[in-house]
């Protein structure tokens, strides 16, 4: 009997390696996106955009099909492990403390609801993306050509 997926020693290693991954990305988009009039520009980037490639991998992975082992790798891998590590709840909530420590309530306010609306926003973005693209792959054969529409006659 194999170990549950949180006891798996190679699947463990996978989310970290990803993580690492993701949160030296998040790193240099912090060094790259300073604050800007106290709005952490940099998390709220990676927050946003990481929401819209969860959206679009989790959708285009559950368009494949039910989850097998490789599945389920690039799932923990890449979602949890690099996205994961990408975004990051922990400094939005010591951004939100530092900024109404410093009194400033309405920019504390506008970045939590900007944050969770345009990371919903981006989530469902990338669903619809992902579903799209899945469609549009469905319709071209594998040399990329337009296959006919089903029903009809090639006259």
């Amino acid at each position: 009997m194999r170990p549950a997926h949180h006891l798996n020693p190679r699947l463990v290693a996978l989310v970290a390696l990803g993580g690492m991954v993701g949160t030296t990305g998040r790193y240099l988009l912090s060094e790259a996106l300073p604050s800007h009039g106290g709005w952490p520009v940099a998390t709220f980037v990676a927050n946003v955009v990481g929401s819209f490639l969860l959206g679009a991998l989790l959708e285009a992975l559950l368009r494949r099909g039910t989850e097998n082992p490789r599945r389920r790798a690039v799932r923990l891998g890449l979602g949890t492990g690099v996205l994961g590590g990408f975004t990051t709840f922990s400094s939005l909530a010591i951004e939100l403390e530092r900024l109404l420590s410093h009194d400033a309530l309405l920019t504390a306010a506008t970045y939590a609801v900007s944050t969770l609306t345009c990371g919903l926003l981006a989530c469902l973005l990338g669903v619809v993306v992902s579903a799209r693209h899945d469609r549009r792959r469905r319709a071209c054969g594998p040399d990329g050509a337009v296959r006919p529409a089903s029903g009809g006659t090639d006259r």
